[in-house]
């Protein structure tokens, strides 16, 4: 089983490698992380590190990079907004219902410190002058994906950069479905 996982996750990285090169987007202050399983350390790859959950959830993130930006958007083919592409990842991913924002997804689950964050955490952010105002998805090795911005599209990026790092407003593990309609 673990061999079969890894060559899929071998076989999405690749896709992704190709289909990166397809693409430009403008220039961004925010150092940009190449969207690669195989990027990741073999630590964090490994199926006995995750729950089959949280590997559903990156593989379904995963699949969605290079998504445009969209405020309000909650889809592939309209784009997505951080909420949006973050209730999008877990519902196709473990059939669960997320609130629409950043904010009310803060409340659910367990709160996890950033020393002990584990792929498929919810990580996020103040980055409208409101805490908890931006969502994203930890991936491992201190990068998280996430719909940026305006202009942006679905990406990671490390969270030790100094924007990411001075915006950091906590993390979230959703580990059961209780959790998630408190």
């Amino acid at each position: 089983m673990k061999t079969i996982f890894n060559h899929f996750l071998l076989g999405i990285s690749l896709v992704f490698f190709a289909s990166s090169c397809a693409t430009a987007e403008p220039a961004a202050s925010i150092e940009e992380m190449p969207v690669t399983v195989e990027s990741l350390p073999a630590s964090e790859v490994s199926t006995e590190n995750w729950s089959e959950r949280a590997q559903e959830v990156l593989i379904n993130a995963l699949s969605l990079s290079g998504i445009r930006y969209k405020y309000g958007g909650n889809s592939p083919e309209t784009g997505f907004d951080c909420s949006g592409f973050v209730s999008y990842v877990f519902k196709q991913a473990t059939s669960l219902t997320l609130p629409r924002s950043a904010l009310a997804m803060s409340r659910l689950g367990t709160t996890v410190p950033k020393s002990e964050l584990k792929p498929g955490d919810l990580v996020f952010f103040n980055t409208l002058k409101s805490a908890f105002s931006h969502v994203g998805i930890y991936v491992g090795d201190n990068r998280f994906i996430h719909s940026p911005r305006s202009g942006g599209s679905v990406r990671i990026e490390s969270m030790e950069n100094s924007y990411w790092s001075k915006r950091f407003n906590g993390a979230q593990r959703l580990e059961s479905d209780k959790e998630v309609s408190k």
